[in-house]
């Protein structure tokens, strides 16, 4: 890897709307559902990045729908088959929709608009979000290869709620237990960043969470880690207060 070479790429997919319908539901932890969807229209659906975005549509006011964004936990285009994986935080459509849903309801879907491709050659990633985060960590770390090094932190409302992850890659894993009514409150997550020695080398750091506690957790990476701009990604996946407020470039 050199400096001159970008370290992210961005794609753009042609937005398409499809119908799907719920094959199946499973509980994985207190606080997370898993929703594997399916439709032969999946056939042509196209994710290239991990933290990939849809919009799941749900009827709204004014004949217009209202929509929520969700990262595309797995997919399989020859089986037909869409993964999500829900967070069940404050009440919104899509917790609502998703507390309620059995196998034969249906939901809307469309995209993703694009995907941003992070280089793979990074000698190390670090891996740091809350619950909504979590479908994207786990999805990066099975597609990280042998001999990869991540660390990972994720941030829950309780020991329940930790997920066991899967990944070829030399893994070393972290969590941080706070309410759900601490969940844009840095403090817990900066004090175990902090606590963190991170490895020799070129290392990704990427984050996602309530958008103060994301936008937090970039600043200290960048002003006291000193961690170039450049190799940090960070979200703010939801905004304490605001419906669907989501910040993507933190900006």
């Amino acid at each position: 890897m050199t400096d001159s070479e970008a370290i992210i790429t961005r794609h753009r997919h042609e937005v398409k709307r499809r119908m799907l319908t719920v094959r199946e539901v499973t509980s994985l932890t207190p606080h997370m559902l898993r929703i594997v969807l399916e439709g032969d229209n999946l056939a042509d659906f196209v994710s290239l990045g991990f933290d990939d975005h849809i919009k799941l549509l749900f009827p709204g006011s004014d004949d217009k729908p209202t929509m929520r964004e969700y990262t595309p936990r797995a997919f399989d285009t020859t089986a037909g088959t869409l993964t999500l994986d829900f967070a069940l935080h404050e009440a919104g459509p899509a917790t609502a929709w998703a507390a309620g849903a059995k196998p034969g309801d249906r939901l809307e879907i469309a995209g993703p608009r694009g995907s941003a491709v992070i280089r793979p050659d990074f000698d190390w990633w670090l891996l740091i979000g809350d619950e909504t985060a979590l479908p994207a960590i786990a999805r990066k770390l099975e597609e990280l290869p042998a001999g990869a090094q991540a660390i990972t932190l994720g941030v829950v409302p309780e020991t329940a709620d930790q997920q066991d992850f899967a990944s070829a890659a030399r893994l070393d894993t972290h969590w941080v237990l706070r309410p759900e009514s601490a969940a844009d409150d840095a403090r817990p997550v900066l004090n175990a960043v902090q606590g963190l020695t991170l490895p020799e080398g070129r290392g990704f750091v990427w984050i996602a969470a309530e958008a103060k506690v994301a936008r937090a957790l970039r600043d200290h990476f960048q002003q006291e880690r000193g961690h170039p701009r450049q190799w940090i990604k960070a979200a703010g996946y939801w905004t304490r207060g605001i419906a669907d407020g989501a910040d993507k470039a933190l900006e």
